[in-house]
């Protein structure tokens, strides 16, 4: 039912995650970052409390491995739950229960490890992590985004897609991108279109929280 590829980017310090579903709404309950801490898919059959849970764990000190194993330690149904976790060094961790449907796995690359489930292939998350560590995009969001595409040309999931997610956070406490496609026929190529909108945009938005006055004035198209 999901793929997902969660990320640190060297150069900057962000997290990123990207996400797509054939169930709607994925990025809603699935994908979960915090600023300077880490990112987490949690997905399969998704319990969201365990994208905060993991976050909590890792800011209180723990690498990804043990916030793993403490949050799963409380989950009910561990066996249930396709868990990806990133942290501030780089490190990642995975947890891929025995009960994930269907055609299942995971890729572990350089700050960066890529799940899914439901897959058309086991090939479709290595797939994913070679999409993501060959782009030639600028941005990480790009980059991130040629993850999934990569996916997507080794067949993605089983069934149609219907939902996908991109977000990135930086050195602020809330996400400077984050996209969404709750349902549509072509989630992904809605994504990209979302994504070209809005990255142009982006740096001025995060300067007009941080301070108004070096914002463009408003009436500039585009500029709310």
């Amino acid at each position: 039912m999901t793929i997902s590829l969660v990320a640190r980017d060297a150069a900057t310090g962000a997290f990123g995650m990207v996400i797509s579903s054939s169930s709607p709404a994925v990025a809603s309950r699935c994908l979960h970052l915090r600023a300077r801490v880490g990112a987490v898919a949690s997905q399969n059959v998704t319990n969201p409390a365990l994208g905060p849970g993991l976050l909590d764990a890792l800011e209180g000190g723990a690498g990804p491995a043990d916030a793993l194993a403490a949050v799963l330690a409380d989950e009910p149904y561990p066996a249930y739950r396709q868990v990806t976790v990133v942290d501030a060094a780089g490190d990642v961790g995975v947890h891929s229960g025995a009960n994930a449907l269907g055609v299942f796995g995971s890729a572990v690359g350089d700050a960066a490890v890529a799940a899914g489930n439901l897959l058309a292939g086991p090939e479709v998350v290595q797939a994913m992590l070679d999409g993501y560590a060959s782009s030639d995009a600028g941005m990480f969001e790009g980059r991130l985004l040629d993850g999934l595409r990569g996916a997507l040309a080794a067949g993605g999931e089983a069934g149609p897609l219907r939902s996908a997610g991109l977000a990135v956070v930086e050195d602020v406490p809330w996400p400077v991108t984050d996209l969404r496609v709750d349902d549509a026929d072509d989630p992904v190529g809605e994504l990209a279109r979302l994504l070209d909108l809005w990255l142009p945009q982006k740096a001025a938005y995060r300067t007009r929280a941080l301070d108004p006055r070096e914002a463009p004035s408003y009436g500039v198209p585009g500029d709310l």
